[in-house]
């Protein structure tokens, strides 16, 4: 297993550095199959040039790879081995789904690869970023060490951290892990065991629940603000209503929708859409999202991605 860490590291070696400061690069390993927006949410990472991704995986190296975008392959249970090699456990799920569980570990276990950078995250592939310097600014990535998308837990589908020891290593504190990382079932270790190192007494009226933050060194050191950038789920519209957007657009890395017209956002999750978008396979066929990409310009709705 150690033999693989080190042919692994020494193969790929690590990914170039982007030269403005902060740097920033997000991990997503995933095994599988590409999803069939590939083109899109990698069109929206190229329109990002000074953000760097590091897709780990087995799915093969996807085309129209732009040049912070980097992919490694790697066998899933070659992958287990590495994950189990230096964590010092037994990291052997059936299901790749349980790989959320080990996203607040990515740091650690992509040590050499997130060298040099400032900022290290984990993501997933279900969005389509828009603008991410506006949102992440200079003056924000100075000033704490961990950002969150969400107000009252962490955003598992986009999550930065300042890269130093102590949040690289802040995974080993959420309770239990070893024999939850362990077993087979997924407990949302990204979102709900990782969120509780942070917010503490998390449902407690507002006022009481800053009070509590103020305590607590961790969430002085982290923002937790809500993007509405995740509609259609728990979390209420800007107004408090569940009236969401029903469109969104993009296009050439600027991201708006119907409801707040004007206004940009850093991402667009579409969690709630995704699993009606394979009802209509000529919506999905890998043509027609490839043109789209190209197009640089597009529409996303209930039913999928549309010319805009």
């Amino acid at each position: 297993m150690m033999r693989f860490a080190r042919c692994f590291f020494r193969y790929y070696g690590r990914v170039v550095v982007s030269a403005k400061p902060p740097s920033l690069l997000i991990l997503i390993p995933y095994f599988g199959q590409w999803p069939f927006w590939m083109p899109l949410f990698l069109k929206s990472c190229e329109f990002n040039p000074d953000i760097n991704w590091l897709l780990i995986g087995d799915c093969g190296e996807p085309l129209g790879l732009p040049g912070n975008v980097q992919y490694r392959y790697c066998g899933y249970a070659e992958y287990c081995d590495h994950v189990s090699a230096l964590l010092g456990l037994e990291f052997y799920p059936q299901n790749p789904y349980k790989l959320c569980d080990l996203k607040p570990a990515l740091g650690f276990i992509h040590q050499q690869e997130t060298e040099g950078y400032d900022f290290w995250g984990f993501g997933d592939l279900d969005l389509v970023y828009g603008d991410l310097r506006s949102y992440f600014t200079e003056e924000k990535l100075r000033r704490y060490d961990f950002f969150s998308t969400h107000a009252r837990r962490v955003s598992g589908h986009l999550c930065l951290l300042r890269n130093n020891e102590r949040m690289r290593n802040l995974f080993w504190q959420i309770p239990m892990f070893h024999e939850r990382i362990q077993d087979q079932q997924h407990h949302a270790l990204d979102e709900g065991g990782f969120s509780r190192l942070f917010l503490k007494r998390k449902n407690f009226p507002e006022p009481l629940f800053k009070l509590v933050g103020l305590f607590n060194p961790l969430r002085r050191a982290a923002e937790f603000q809500e993007a509405f950038s995740t509609p259609n789920g728990k979390v209420a519209w800007v107004d408090g209503t569940r009236d969401f957007p029903d469109c969104w657009q993009w296009e050439m890395g600027r991201l708006t929708n119907d409801r707040m017209l004007g206004k940009t956002y850093p991402y667009f999750h579409f969690l709630g859409w995704k699993r009606l978008f394979g009802e209509n396979s000529e919506l999905t066929d890998p043509v027609r999202i490839s043109a789209l990409a190209a197009a640089q310009k597009w529409r996303i709705d209930c039913r999928g991605f549309h010319p805009a």
